[in-house]
């Protein structure tokens, strides 16, 4: 029988990545079980102490001590407390023994923010990632070595598995499931927890954040000139003129500030204008690209597809309030 460890960082954060991948596998072996199989998986909870207190300690949880498990084959990291830096300090051990787990042979899977966990060991140096959109720009500041996916779901690569984040990480539990049992074990899954199987992006849950976490004063200024003139296509050597920059030293400056490239930066902010629109109004497809200064429906329909994993009549049909009412 193989050995899953589900760990328990201290400071937790997420109670129900725990929970609930505790139960998709222990439902996973009860099936098994129910058609004349052994169980698959002895399945235990490790930390570094023996209570770990969730939500200001309204649930403690209690694990085994993970300094007493010696052999394991798969490891799963739940999400992890958004202060990184002091989360990975008090959990440190964590990280030194997933490595030397990782070494023996054991395979890792990260959920949402325990990718950070996970990527201060090195073990996904040059490797792709996966974490929550919303703590990618912090995880690409600590983890620059890390190739981050922030539009997967599930990113598999040597042995190390990653999770978009929230509630996407059952996905990366079926995933599991079917790669370990079989796949009329992860159907049986998603059908008893009623999860929705192979979704493959977390771009459409994707909210674009302004990216002004730096301290370039020019690259601040060419960020609000585009968010102010979201109606403009504003050229990018009209830009750099304007703020009395070259244009290689711009392109260069905008991106190690902000991760894009400024014609990236501009498309995301039109998108992310667009997506509000076919949300809360009643204005059409054409409509909203207008407001949002494309003429080229094919060019609006080709980056708001990249952005967002689907087409922009889609995301209205999905995501329109008066519609979902």
């Amino acid at each position: 029988m193989k050995h899953l460890t589900i760990l328990v960082p201290a400071g937790g954060l997420n109670l129900s990545s725990i929970v609930g991948s505790y139960k998709i596998f222990s439902r996973a072996n009860l099936y098994w079980q129910q058609h004349g199989k052994k169980p698959l998986f002895t399945i235990q909870l490790a930390g570094l102490s023996k209570n770990v207190k969730f939500h200001d300690g309204l649930f403690t949880v209690h694990p085994t001590l993970v300094t007493t498990i010696s052999k394991t084959h798969l490891i799963i990291i739940p999400s992890l407390d958004k202060n990184f830096q002091p989360a990975l300090e008090k959990n440190k051990k964590l990280g030194e023994w997933l490595t030397q787990q990782y070494k023996r042979g054991a395979e890792i899977a990260s959920i949402c923010t325990g990718a950070f966990l996970l990527a201060s060991t090195g073990l996904v140096d040059d490797k792709s990632c996966s974490t929550h959109w919303i703590a990618a720009d912090a995880f690409r500041k600590m983890f620059p070595n890390v190739h981050l996916c922030t539009d997967k779901i599930i990113t598999d690569e040597h042995g190390i598995y990653t999770n978009g984040g929230a509630f996407s990480f059952l996905n990366l539990v079926l995933y599991l499931i079917e790669k370990y049992y079989d796949k009329e074990t992860a159907i049986y899954c998603s059908k008893v927890f009623q999860i929705e199987p192979d979704r493959q992006s977390q771009s459409p849950f994707t909210i674009f954040a302004s990216q002004k976490n730096h301290d370039d004063a020019v690259v601040r200024e060419a960020q609000d000139l585009i968010e102010k003139n979201l109606h403009d296509k504003l050229a990018v050597d009209s830009l750099a003129t304007r703020l009395a920059v070259s244009r290689r030293n711009f392109d260069r400056r905008f991106m190690k500030a902000t991760g894009n490239t400024p014609v990236e930066y501009q498309q995301r902010v039109k998108v992310e204008a667009a997506k509000k629109m076919l949300e809360l109004s009643r204005k059409n497809v054409s409509e909203v690209m207008f407001d949002v200064g494309y003429a080229d429906s094919k060019a609006f329909r080709d980056v708001f597809r990249r952005l967002t994993g689907m087409a922009p009549a889609e995301y209205k049909m999905r995501y329109n309030r008066e519609r979902v009412v």
